[in-house]
C-alpha cells in the first residue's frame, strides 16, 4: 500500500472544491496503483514521487480546476534522449517533458480514470531515469 502523509490528509481535509470527491479518487488510484509512489504537498496541491522526485502534480487553483501535471521534477532538466510514447490522447504537451491532462467535470473524470491511471503508471517508470 503506498503511502499517506498527515500533510496530505490534512490539506485534503481543508480543501474546498467542486470537484473535491473526483480529486480524492484520482488521488487514491493513483497511489493504489503502485506501491513506491509517495505523496507531498508542493506548488500548494497535492503530488506524487517516485525515486525521489516529483513526477505528477495536481493544479486544483484557480478555484474549481482540476489538473493533473506530469512533469519530471522541479528543475528543469535536458531533453536530450528523453522520449515519452502517449497514445492516451489526455495529455496536452507543454515540452517534451511536460503535460497537463484537464479533468473539468465529475463525468469527464469517471470516464477517463483508468486511462490516467494507466497514463501515471507509465510516466513514472519512465521518468524513473
Amino acid at each position: 500500500m503506498a503511502k499517506h502523509t498527515d500533510e496530505v490528509e490534512q490539506y485534503m481535509a481543508e480543501l474546498e472544491h467542486p470537484l473535491k470527491a473526483e480529486i480524492e479518487t484520482v488521488r487514491a488510484a493513483i497511489l493504489a496503483s503502485d506501491a513506491s509512489i509517495t505523496e507531498r504537498i508542493k506548488w500548494k496541491a497535492p503530488s506524487f514521487v517516485h525515486s525521489g522526485d516529483d513526477r505528477i502534480t495536481f493544479r486544483l487553483a484557480p478555484k474549481g480546476i482540476f489538473q493533473v501535471i506530469l512533469h519530471r521534477g522541479a528543475k528543469v532538466k535536458d531533453t536530450t534522449g528523453f522520449a515519452f510514447e502517449d497514445d492516451s490522447g489526455l495529455v496536452e504537451w507543454l515540452a517534451p517533458d511536460r503535460g497537463v491532462v484537464t479533468l473539468p467535470d465529475a463525468k469527464t473524470v469517471k470516464a477517463k480514470k483508468a486511462a490516467l491511471v494507466k497514463l501515471v503508471g507509465r510516466w513514472m517508470k519512465a521518468t524513473a531515469t
